[in-house]
């Protein structure tokens, strides 16, 4: 009888372990169960100052493992437990977010909105893909068109759209290839070469328009959720912010195109795959049948979108309203004039902000802690120690490296509220605050190309349907990067100490 309880209870414990953080490796599991278990110990031995840099580093270690598990859950968990802790209180957690509601608008309504807009940028980046010819032309458009986007949009709807379009694509092309057999094997020798072929080509546009989002999103308020968070610290609208980075992210914008231009000339780090002349006929001819499909209606539909394109584009430019509203009034005018009036169809315009929206709140609560501890406040005092002239240039390196290995919008919201609390403290000057949040904006979204962990888009690209169909995996997209992430971030780190 009691073998047989034990034996009950054992498969009860099994149950829940397998329900804890659900897919995620059992030795993950292990690590997050052993953070939980530490940090009461470390906080009674060691103090909060110890304690909260441990969490920290648990909490990087979360966003760094994305792709194991979606940090919100293990994130979550740690922010829970440091409130119980007390380690930070529940108030002060609010103030954050309530300090921050402009981000948290951004992110709800701006993205709905965009989301709204899709099939105008699905037939924009169609349209080039299908009829530019020149491989190095389109390429720079891709990125340039992306970067256009992701400056006045999200970055992360921008990606998606190409997504769509290269998964569209690839699904034609390898039905028709495969004659509607789906196994790369059965394809015929001569097929497969192309759909190999096939694949890196669109590696390459995926990978050039990815990092033209982050060449737009450091431009503008929108471009990223931490630049209105930075915007909104300094009390810059949306024209001022952009004449503030112009100094650096205008260069870091050329020479990220020139680097676009030179990898596909030079054919380096896997660039430089061409179309096959039998896949474009194939995309050209389904383009020709889904252009002579299109109605009246869908038609229409392309003409609002486009009219609110332009409205959100002087809306944001004048500052008519919060970021956050005029992306509601995105959402009123599409769904009124193009007819999408039931709950369950405007419901699915949120579900791709939702999720980094309850993410942001968890970042909020560690930033809580990070201040009640004192956690950044040595180094903030060391950097403020050095020549006047040199801050700027380590602020970019710090946030740069940082936001390699963790997310940008944690990095900045952390540096921009201790530099927030130098300057109400009369530690550093007006000029000097302005600098240090322009090198901050710009430390956050150029470097941070360099893996998925730092961009959003990257990360949502790797995890994306279309990452497996391409084979491109964690390791190749770091290599993809690398050039960009050297041009782009050392220009960056130029301009930032010396072009300000």
């Amino acid at each position: 009888m009691a073998q047989s309880i034990g034996t009950r209870d054992s498969v009860w414990w099994a149950a829940y372990w397998t329900n804890f953080l659900g897919e995620a490796p059992p030795w993950y599991k292990l690590t997050v169960v052993g953070f939980l278990v530490a940090n009461p110990i470390l906080l009674v031995l060691f103090g909060g100052y110890i304690a909260g840099w441990v969490l920290v580093l648990q909490f990087i270690f979360t966003l760094a493992m994305a792709l194991k598990c979606y940090p919100l859950q293990p994130g979550g968990l740690l922010a829970i437990e440091a409130l119980i802790l007390g380690m930070t209180t529940p108030d002060h957690v609010g103030h954050e977010v309530l300090t921050n509601w402009q981000v948290l608008l951004l992110l709800v309504f701006m993205v709905a909105g965009i989301y709204f807009m899709k099939e105008l940028l699905l037939f924009t980046f169609t349209k080039l893909l299908v009829h530019v010819r020149s491989k190095m032309l389109l390429s720079v458009l891709f990125c340039f068109v992306a970067a256009i986007l992701s400056a006045f949009l999200d970055a992360l709807t921008v990606t998606a759209v190409v997504i769509s379009v290269a998964v569209g694509f690839y699904g034609v092309y390898h039905r028709i290839a495969s004659g509607g057999v789906r196994l790369d094997a059965d394809v015929p020798e001569l097929h497969r070469e192309e759909l190999d072929q096939f694949r890196a080509f669109l590696r390459n546009l995926v990978m050039h328009a990815a990092v033209g989002t982050a060449l737009g999103g450091v431009t503008t308020i929108v471009g990223e959720p931490q630049n209105i968070l930075i915007a909104e610290r300094m009390g810059w609208v949306f024209v001022e912010f952009f004449q503030r980075m112009a100094p650096v992210t205008m260069p870091v914008l050329g020479i990220g195109l020139l680097t676009c231009l030179l990898l596909e000339r030079l054919k380096w780090f896997g660039y430089g795959a061409t179309i096959p002349v039998a896949v474009l006929k194939v995309l050209q001819e389904y383009d020709l049948e889904e252009s002579a499909k299109r109605t009246r209606q869908a038609n229409a539909r392309l003409v609002v979108q486009g009219l609110a394109a332009v409205f959100l584009v002087f809306a944001l430019g004048l500052h008519v309203a919060e970021v956050g509203l005029i992306g509601l009034s995105i959402i009123v005018l599409q769904t009124a004039f193009n007819g999408i009036v039931e709950e369950h169809r405007i419901g699915h315009a949120f579900e791709e902000a939702l999720p980094f929206t309850a993410l942001l709140c968890v970042f909020f609560a560690i930033v809580a802690v990070i201040s009640d501890q004192g956690l950044f406040q040595p180094v903030i005092d060391y950097v403020l120690s050095l020549p006047a002239s040199q801050q700027p240039g380590v602020f970019y390196v710090a946030n740069g490296l940082l936001s390699m290995i963790s997310d940008n919008v944690f990095v900045a919201t952390v540096y921009i509220g201790e530099v927030e609390r130098a300057f109400n403290a009369g530690i550093i000057t007006r000029d000097q605050f302005d600098l240090l949040a322009i090198a901050i904006n710009t430390g956050t979204n150029i470097p941070s190309v360099a893996t998925p962990n730092g961009q959003a888009a990257f990360l949502f690209l790797l995890t994306s349907s279309l990452a497996p169909l391409i084979r491109l995996s964690y390791g190749r997209m770091v290599i993809m990067a690398f050039p960009y992430t050297v041009t782009m971030g050392i220009t960056g780190w130029i301009f930032v100490t010396w072009g300000l």
